[in-house]
């Protein structure tokens, strides 16, 4: 009975089943309504598509910030994690290390390939580093990614910056530095070079009465300064503490060796080693220029471009100008070492290449000479060869001692600080100084004169104390301060030859009225006033020439004043142009520069940079006026040139400073000898604040030319008693004995009491 009731609820189960199983229609039963109207379709299911961003879109944004070196946009792009593990300081420092060491100069990439999946992708890239030292090396390197709100992120690890950068790993170069090369004059002497020196100096309290005369004339042989100079810098010097003589190179003292040793108080020498030693102070140091230590400012600059730290660069004239020629080629081997210092792989190695010497236009002596011409003034004096712009002379004065901005150097410690002396002697005052050039300008008026047709050569004018051709105001001629009688009726070439006030008043007046106010300042603009003469090697200002708003202030410039300012460079290349016919030059001061095999590598080439728009006619009436300067009996200069017989073409100038002290006292011309061997020079000279041209620097013009042409001075200054011995020297000192130490002043050791 049990079983039957089971047996009986399966079955009644299975029936059931069987029940709910939907029993499919025969398709011959299926009914199908004839449709009233088209069915509207149903929507399309929505798929929803993530579409993943091309990864070589921010690696190209990477490189791209990394060729330029934009290493926090660079950092913007990385991963969170990497951002965690890497902060913006090393990352930077990173690169920047890496880039300095290796002397990076450029860096080119390409992308070469790219795979990309869903959260992660991998881009390949070539990397090009273009260095100064090592060559170009090439790396193929891999940059993973990690997609981040939509955006590829970069996974950033050391090796992106070098592959073998792994680790902690880092780059070192190591550096070889050639000698620098050797300066000198156009004969082959030597000017700044490298050797082992001896610095001299001398205690004056300490020195026997009777042993100055000797001294001194040692000093003198040795350092090449005179012995008046010496005994006026012992004369000025406080006789008990250390006093500047000067340098010597060791091979010259060591020949006089034995003549100093006698000086066992007093005189102290100190050995050295000149990483550039300069000729007697420099011969020409303005033009030479100096080399300085790298400052921490320009230390990392000049890491990049191949340079130790611990390295002297030019920084200033021909040293600075010429640095890649005189620096050479460095040698190098970039090593990679790991984080205690041990070299891991040396990637690359180039030799170093022996650097090349420079020529100069000039001549050591006569240079020499040039500067003690002016000694004595803060002054300036050019010469130019007269047809091609070569430099055969500049003096700027007061002068200084290159030798003493080497800190090797022992009287570097006793020399003052040059850079903020109230003479400013490193300042080249040749092409840097601007001046108002005053009565030397009325060439240029004279010019613009004739070119305008305002007037003939043959035009008169009254040359009066005064001039009143404004309405209320009143100029005077030069010759009522000095107390002479007026020039009288004057043409116009016996204007220039007068430096006639009244005439020239005249020109800027009629210049300005009938032509236009830029006539004067165009023609002194074509003179190449107001720009730099493109001189290229030395340091230069351009001047000032303002077109005058009003008719006083082209009055005013028709004399040299008003506004205008002009460098003595500018003066004598322009007065080189009136002799030569019209052609400005541009002024160069390299003869040639050699390399270690003795080949040219560049020479010197005259270089025209314009033409003068005046007539060959009316140059000849200026030529013909500037001889009459110096040969006719009027002329302003005629009294000190009486004597001489070279062919001089030249004008006077004083100039007006408005600051109550002395005029600058100008004189500038051109020689016309046609001498073999000799080439025509033109020369400018300015002593500022020194009065009258025709006084002081037609004296030193004429103090070159005798030089120039004869090899040595002639003639006296009117301040001097013999030449280079002025009329205020003080007598050889005769200082009594004083006690003696038997250490020099630096070697005694602090007392129990103090210092």
């Amino acid at each position: 009975m049990k079983k039957t009731a089971i047996l009986t609820l399966i079955l009644i189960f299975l029936m059931s089943s069987c029940s709910l199983i939907k029993k499919e229609p025969d398709p011959s039963e299926l009914y199908t309504p004839t449709p009233t109207s088209t069915p509207t379709p149903l929507p399309e299911p929505k798929v929803m598509v993530t579409e993943v961003p091309d990864p070589t879109i921010t690696a190209e944004a990477f490189l791209k910030a990394w060729q330029e070196e934009r290493y926090y946009d660079m950092y913007d792009l990385l991963s969170r994690v990497s951002v965690d593990s890497v902060s913006v300081d090393y990352f930077r420092t990173r690169y920047n290390d890496a880039a300095v060491a290796m002397t990076l100069r450029n860096l080119t990439y390409e992308i070469t390939s790219a795979l990309t999946g869903p959260n992660s992708s991998q881009v390949a890239f070539h990397v090009n580093y273009e260095t100064v030292l090592a060559g170009t090396l090439g790396r193929d390197n891999l940059m993973d990614m990690v997609l981040e709100n939509g955006t590829w992120k970069i996974q950033w690890q050391d090796t992106l910056v070098l592959p073998e950068l792994e680790n902690g790993n880092k780059l070192v170069m190591d550096i070889q530095v050639p000698s620098r090369g050797t300066i000198y004059d156009r004969n082959g002497v030597a000017l700044a070079y490298q050797t082992r020196a001896y610095a001299l100096g001398v205690v004056p309290a300490q020195i026997q009465a009777g042993y100055w005369t000797n001294l001194i004339n040692e000093f003198s042989r040795l350092t090449g300064k005179t012995p008046q100079v010496i005994t006026e810098m012992m004369n000025r010097a406080e006789p008990t503490e250390y006093l500047v003589i000067g340098e010597v190179t060791a091979d010259k003292y060591e020949e006089r060796y034995s003549y100093l040793e006698n000086y066992d108080t007093g005189v102290y020498v100190t050995e050295y080693n000149a990483g550039r030693y300069y000729t007697e102070g420099g011969i020409g140091v303005h033009m030479i220029g100096y080399v300085l230590p790298i400052s921490a400012e320009e230390a990392e600059s000049m890491q990049r471009q191949g340079y130790r730290v611990d390295e002297r660069i030019g920084s200033l004239g021909i040293e600075a100008w010429g640095q890649e020629y005189l620096a050479g080629k460095r040698g190098a081997s970039l090593y990679v070492v790991d984080a205690e210092g041990n070299t891991v792989d040396r990637l690359s190695r180039t030799e170093a290449e022996a650097a090349y010497s420079i020529y100069t236009t000039y001549d050591e002596q006569f240079e020499y000479d040039l500067q003690r011409a002016v000694n004595g003034f803060n002054a300036a004096v050019v010469v130019l060869e007269r047809d091609t712009g070569r430099v055969l002379g500049m003096a700027s004065a007061p002068g200084f001692d290159a030798n003493l901005l080497d800190f090797n150097n022992y009287n570097s410690f006793f020399s003052g600080n040059l850079l903020y002396n109230n003479d400013r002697p490193m300042y080249n005052r040749a092409t840097q100084g601007q001046y108002p050039l005053g009565s030397v300008f009325k060439i240029i008026g004279m010019a613009a004169a004739l070119e305008n047709g305002i007037f003939e050569i043959t035009d008169t004018y009254e040359c009066g104390h005064y001039w009143n051709e404004l309405d209320g105001i009143e100029l005077q001629d030069w010759t009522l301060d000095h107390e002479t009688a007026p020039s009288g009726t004057l043409n116009l070439s016996e204007a220039l030859m007068r430096s006639c006030n009244p005439w020239f008043y005249k020109i800027g007046k009629e210049l300005y009225q009938q032509v236009g106010p830029n006539a004067l300042p165009d023609m002194a603009r074509a003179f190449g006033l107001g720009s730099l003469t493109g001189i290229g090697e030395l340091e230069e200002e351009p001047g000032n020439v303002d077109n005058p708003t009003e008719v006083f202030a082209a009055v005013q410039l028709g004399i040299g004043q008003s506004t205008l300012l002009v460098t003595p460079l500018q003066v004598a290349r322009f007065v080189a142009a009136i002799g030569n016919g019209g052609t400005l030059y541009r002024p160069q001061v390299v003869e040639q520069i050699v390399d270690a095999a003795g080949n040219t590598i560049a020479a010197f080439e005259p270089e025209a940079q314009g033409q003068l728009p005046v007539s060959p006619e009316h140059i000849k009436n200026i030529q013909d006026a500037m001889e009459t300067v110096v040969r006719n009996p009027r002329g302003t200069a005629y009294n000190i040139f009486i004597n001489t017989k070279y062919k001089i073409h030249a004008k006077t100038g004083s100039a007006s400073t408005n600051t109550g002290l002395n005029s600058n006292a100008w004189f500038a011309g051109y020689t016309d000898e046609n001498m073999e061997g000799k080439p025509d020079i033109a020369i400018a000279v300015l002593a500022e604040f020194a009065g009258e041209g025709a006084d002081v620097s037609a004296p030193i013009f004429r103090r070159v030319i005798e030089l120039y042409y004869e090899g040595q001075a002639r003639s006296l200054y009117g301040w001097e008693t013999g030449v280079y011995i002025t009329k205020t020297l003080s007598p050889t000192p005769t200082n009594t004995a004083t006690p003696r130490p038997t250490r020099a002043p630096w070697e005694i050791e602090p007392t129990e009491e103090g210092e």
